[in-house]
């Protein structure tokens, strides 16, 4: 993986697709590949974040150490204020977004779709066909930022988390899907003219 797919991230990089954040107005934001000097903070957030259905700091240290640089983080002022770990498995059409987590100071600041967006990015460049996720059918903003961002309801697991809540499954294409070939009138067949002998 090119280190400079995520590295380039930056709010200015983002704010040129479809929409800019607030927290990107106020220039502070940057999205890049985390490194291991953030899994303390990484840790934090997943463990603020999620009580019982959480990534352990083990899991988090190997993933921080993988070479092909999984674990997406978002910064203002140096802070890690959100992250997201995107899982490839091998031979898999998709990626998928394994968890995502935002500072509860930092919510509703843009923060989660540009982390959303470098997802995006990072499973373009890796080759995936669609990114997929797992949301708590009752987390009505995060299911909207989702359906915003085209991300399509596609099925559901039950007694998913941890106190029995039901998960719904969310799909975003990435390439688009061909269209069938158009079918061209039948050629008539070429008359063959035959050439007279004097």
């Amino acid at each position: 993986m090119d280190l400079s797919i995520l590295a380039g991230v930056t709010a200015h990089i983002i704010g040129q697709d479809r929409s800019r954040t607030p927290a990107m107005d106020k220039g502070g934001l940057v999205v890049h590949a985390a490194v291991l000097d953030d899994l303390d903070a990484i840790t934090k957030l997943e463990y603020d974040s999620f009580p019982e259905d959480r990534v352990s700091r083990r899991s988090l240290r190997y993933f921080l150490r993988a070479s092909h640089r999984p674990v997406i983080a978002a910064t203002i002022d140096n802070e890690v204020v959100g992250y997201a770990l995107v899982s490839l498995r091998k031979g898999a059409r998709a990626a998928r977004i394994y968890s995502i987590a935002v500072d509860a100071r930092f919510a509703r600041r843009g923060v989660g779709l540009a982390l959303l967006q470098a997802c995006e990015r990072y499973a373009r460049a890796s080759g995936r066909a669609a990114l997929s996720l797992e949301v708590r059918y009752d987390n009505a903003p995060a299911i909207a930022l989702y359906e915003k961002l085209d991300f399509r309801p596609f099925g559901e697991h039950a007694d998913y988390y941890a106190d029995g809540a039901t998960a719904l499954r969310y799909e975003k294409a990435l390439v688009p899907r061909p269209l069938p070939p158009e079918r061209s009138p039948p050629r008539r067949p070429e008359r063959k003219h035959r050439r007279r002998e004097r």
